[in-house]
């Protein structure tokens, strides 16, 4: 059968299953429909299995995700239309509402993030730091660490990254004869794996966000800052990435291509359906104005996340992390590296005023996407908190003993596929973060180590996803065809999956994040051991060159 075929029944037959079978099924059972028989029961499971399954059979994230929270308000009514659309509007604190005010800084910080990549893309400064480059970096081993160096560097944003990275970097790999299969393998790892694990950034506010309204409503920011060690994916991949440069390690289809980069062949190719991305030529711009804005902005967005954690009041460092308000804190720093970045750029006629104003529509323009894509999933997340589902789960595995040591690999595995197929990680997060915080409200060591597991799966699913926006900008970035970027890359991603997903297994008995973490990062060395010896046993033909 068709597969279109098979997409559109299964298809009908969820959306016959939430909006028909549900309110049938209690009419017939007791001749009412009411939500106390959603509330706390399977049934509140629902929503969030329609937005799953709808974006998996669709691949589109914005309308799954609508049509979840439209399942959760309707449940939540009992079937009662007026209910459940005052349900979605109603911000007055009774119903779920679509934004609660602690989310608008949330959507501030993406705002401003936006304006301040805007900023640093016009002022010339990747042009300068291309230059800088190029008259320190001596050998094809130095091109590829300087890549992944500024790829770790640009930690705020990983379109910022995608963007800047390969257009910065490629005249210096072509330089070193670098294949651009390589280089878009390069800037993909340094994407989202760096910015999935860098408490100052977008990623770190959606996931924030995500357990906001949960059973762990205000520790979002903690959560998060204690997940890090825990995020195997993206520290493994960050570590491979320095491994397969050192050992020249290129196995399956990238040592075709790097062979023939060492022969002058590139295989350059832009993307069909994207431009090539052009380095800003501005004469004014220097490497510290690449530097300066983003060190301004850690710089006050830790200051303003202490202040209202409270530590300019007394409170010591640790406490006022934990306690503070990320929402509040980040959009307060990102606008005062804002203004600087703006005052910095002006004072030295780098950018004019009118430039640097046209740079905030500019950033918010870019960050749309991203912040439907938030509002979505918390609203999904009150939906589901409001019907729940943490009693029905807690009732159904609460007892179920070592099965629950399971579970963290199981959320990594299942994250990694709605990613894979939908090419969002913030869109998997949205779903799963909340259903974590109801399986493990009273575990929190389980639930720090699942809610890291369902980050790690959904960056490796938007990793080796063809239809991810951070794998297509990076195939651009680097004028790498798409199809050859995700093959090159494959090998390697599953090499550093699998051994996520062991140690996930190893932290859901041992819950210690240091033993945990050593012990991923040596198997990752065997696991790679392993692979350089099966490789060098091969011998390969002779004249034997990549497809074009």
């Amino acid at each position: 059968m068709d597969r279109s075929i098979i997409n559109k029944i299964v298809l009908v037959a969820v959306l016959a299953f939430a909006f028909v079978l549900a309110p049938v099924y209690y009419q017939v059972v007791d001749g009412n429909v009411g939500s106390d028989h959603f509330i706390g029961t399977a049934w509140a499971l629902i929503p969030a299995v329609v937005a799953i399954v709808l974006a998996l059979v669709t691949k589109e994230v914005y309308s799954s995700l609508f049509l979840g929270i439209l399942v959760g308000a309707l449940y939540l009514a009992g079937f009662n239309l007026p209910v459940a659309f005052d349900l979605l509007v109603n911000t007055s604190g009774e119903g779920v509402g679509f934004i609660e005010s602690p989310d608008i800084g949330i959507v501030m910080f993406l705002v401003l993030l936006g304006a301040m990549v805007a900023l640093m893309s016009r002022s010339g400064a990747s042009s300068a730091f291309a230059e800088w480059a190029s008259k320190h970096v001596k050998s094809r081993v130095g091109a590829q660490i300087a890549t992944t160096v500024l790829g770790i560097l640009i930690f705020v944003d990983d379109y910022f990254n995608c963007l800047t990275v390969g257009s910065v970097m490629r005249p210096l790999t072509d330089r070193y004869k670098v294949s651009r299969a390589k280089l878009a393998y390069l800037i993909d790892s340094t994407a989202a794996p760096i910015c999935i694990i860098a408490p100052i950034s977008s990623w770190a506010a959606a996931v924030s966000g995500c357990l906001d309204g949960t059973v762990y409503d205000g520790q979002g920011f903690e959560i998060f800052c204690n997940a890090i060690f825990y995020n195997y994916y993206a520290i493994l991949t960050i570590i491979m990435v320095f491994m397969v440069i050192l050992l020249n390690m290129n196995f399956g289809p990238m040592k075709r291509f790097e062979e023939d980069a060492e022969k002058g062949i590139l295989h350059s190719h832009v993307s069909e359906g994207h431009e090539e991305i052009e380095v800003v030529s501005n004469p004014r711009g220097c490497i510290f104005d690449l530097v300066l804005p983003i060190v301004s902005l850690i710089v006050a967005c830790i200051l303003c996340l202490l202040y209202t954690g409270g530590f300019f009041d007394g409170v010591g460092l640790i406490e006022a992390f934990g306690d503070c308000s990320a929402s509040v804190g980040l959009a307060m720093g990102s606008l005062a590296a804002l203004v600087f970045s703006m005052l910095y750029y002006c004072v030295r006629k780098v950018l004019t005023l009118d430039d640097c104003m046209k740079a905030v529509p500019a950033g918010f323009k870019a960050m749309v996407p991203a912040i439907l894509i938030l509002v979505f999933a918390w609203t999904l997340k009150g939906m589901t908190s409001a019907l729940h589902v943490d009693v029905f789960v807690n009732d159904l595995i609460g007892n179920s003993g070592e099965l629950m040591k399971f579970l963290p690999a199981a959320f990594f595995l299942l994250g990694a596929f709605i990613a894979f197929c939908t090419g969002t990680s913030w869109g998997t997060f949205g779903v799963l973060i909340p259903v974590v915080a109801g399986v493990f409200s009273t575990n929190y060591d389980l639930m720090l180590i699942s809610t890291s597991a369902c980050m790690a799966g959904a960056v490796w699913g938007d990793h080796i996803s063809p239809v991810s926006d951070t794998t297509i900008m990076s195939s651009a970035g680097a004028q790498c065809n798409l199809i050859d970027h995700v093959a090159t890359q494959l090998p390697y991603t599953l090499l550093v999956g699998m051994v996520s997903c062991v140690s996930f297994v190893f932290a859901g008995f041992i819950e210690n994040k240091f033993v945990c973490l050593a012990m991923s990062v040596a198997l990752l060395f065997v696991s790679v051991y392993v692979m350089k010896r099966i490789d060098s046993t091969k011998c390969p033909e002779d004249g034997e060159t990549a497809d074009r």
